[in-house]
């Protein structure tokens, strides 16, 4: 197991250089001037040559990309240049909420879709698959931004059940967070469930399908401990695969539903860098991001290969 992370820890190395790479030649290529935000509209063109040049700029791309890199091998993002403050404390000082948005999303996802594909599943062909297999359907359809509107509007402004926006730290107020995150996680979750729930309903019925269940129904076990104890398990290698994907689509959504919802988590913050050109803010949040689903990934298989040791002994 030792020598499995170690490969998978190295192979987690090119997937950043190359997003490092990607991210810094699309970001310095793209039009627009940050030292006009800075600047203001009232400054002079010598002001603003000036500017460039104190922001090295004018600097040939080739030299800025090596300097960058050569800070980034010392565990230095860059500095803002509007927040004038550190990228790594700007973006980790944000990253609690995203992460938060993304942990309750996909464990919500994760419930849900799970539960509906192991009905369907159950009951395949009768009205309970159909009913199931339309919510799965209709997740998948619904855009996020839509589904999180109407819940601002159903519990928030009629039933007034639960905050329309902002964000309460849990080490504050662990309700509080609650509150705060059930809206956003909802939205985030819904809209992921039906992929995941598609894919366990066709897991199980594989699974269900199989000899050893049918032994086990014969043997007289109760419907749970074969459904939960022996199907369930043999069919969580593709789901659990499909779990670290849906946690990089859960982050890229997160940029939506965080601006739904004003949650100041990375997402936004990445947005209104990319408004307002702020370039060592994209390119610090883009890689910290990227890093974590890596990591998230790399976490997958390490699971995947504990649930399935014939994976591990492979790779």
């Amino acid at each position: 197991m030792l020598r499995f992370l170690v490969r998978r820890l190295l192979s987690a190395i090119p997937v950043l250089a190359v997003v490092s790479v990607v991210t810094f030649l699309i970001i310095w290529i793209v039009p627009g001037d940050v030292t006009a935000e800075i600047a203001g509209p009232d400054a002079t063109p010598a002001q603003i040559v000036r500017l460039r040049q104190e922001l090295g700029l004018e600097r040939p791309l080739l030299e800025r990309a090596m300097v960058w890199y050569g800070h980034l091998l010392h565990g230095d993002l860059g500095r803002s240049y509007l927040l004038n403050r550190s990228v790594a404390a700007a973006v980790i000082e944000r990253l609690p909420v995203t992460l938060s948005l993304v942990a309750l999303g996909l464990l919500l996802s994760v419930v849900m879709g799970m539960l509906l594909g192991i009905l369907a599943a159950v009951r395949h062909n009768t009205w309970i698959d159909q009913a199931a297999t339309s919510v799965a359907l209709l997740g998948l359809s619904v855009p996020d931004f839509w589904f999180g509107l109407l819940l601002i509007v159903f519990f928030g402004v009629q039933l007034h059940w639960l905050p329309t926006g902002g964000f309460v730290p849990l080490t504050r107020d662990p309700v509080g967070w609650l509150r705060s995150m059930t809206l956003p996680s909802l939205t985030l979750a819904f809209t992921q469930m039906g992929v995941l729930a598609r894919m366990t309903r066709s897991s199980m019925l594989d699974v269900l399908g199989q000899d050893y269940i049918r032994t086990a129904r014969a043997k007289g076990m109760q419907a749970w401990v074969v459904i939960f104890r022996h199907a369930l398990l043999n069919a969580l290698i593709p789901i659990v695969t499909m779990v670290g994907i849906l946690t990089g689509v859960l982050l890229g959504g997160a940029v939506v539903v965080e601006s739904v919802f004003s949650l100041p988590g990375v997402g936004r913050l990445i947005i209104g860098a990319i408004q307002r050109r702020d370039f060592p803010i994209i390119q610090g949040g883009l890689l910290i991001t990227a890093a974590t689903f890596v990591f998230v990934n790399i976490a997958v298989d390490i699971l995947y290969g504990w649930l399935d040791p014939r994976v591990r002994d492979d790779r």
